[in-house]
């Protein structure tokens, strides 16, 4: 029989009347962002799903494509949901696939044209709403009730 540790972890500190404010008001500003993200993105004839993921593949790091298991890692879905997610984009001109360069059991799915004109379009949108919201979506400064 083993026994199992466990490491016990300090309690957290209690919160302030000003710390549920601050809070609900950063939980507010993001619902508020995702909103704007939502509706804008669907004036536009695409999914909230599309927009994710075209923004996971041009803004992954070091390259302009990932593949299925990286976005599935980067959108935190399952790798099933992309593979439906990216055939989706693909039959939308939005997304293509093409052979891994080292990895013949991989895939990579890159934008098109269409996917990087319509990304561009709407991510400087995104841009110019974090930009009128400002401080509201900034994390909130925590009172220290610790000693």
């Amino acid at each position: 029989m083993s026994v199992v540790t466990t490491k016990k972890r300090a309690e957290p500190a209690p919160l302030t009347k000003q710390d549920f404010e601050a809070l609900a008001a950063f939980r507010f500003g993001i619902r508020r962002y995702l909103r704007f993200s939502e509706e804008t993105v669907r004036s536009h004839g695409l999914t909230p799903q599309h927009y994710q993921l075209m923004l996971a593949l041009k803004g992954f790091p070091g390259r302009e494509w990932a593949t299925l298991r990286e976005l599935a890692d980067r959108l935190q879905l399952r790798h099933h949901s992309v593979v439906e997610l990216v055939n989706r984009a693909q039959k939308q001109r939005l997304v293509v696939r093409a052979p891994h360069p080292s990895d013949a059991r991989a895939v990579r799915v890159q934008l098109t044209n269409d996917g990087q004109s319509i990304l561009a379009r709407l991510s400087a949108l995104h841009r110019d709403e974090l930009r009128r919201m400002g401080a509201v979506l900034a994390p909130p400064a925590w009172s220290d009730t610790r000693e």
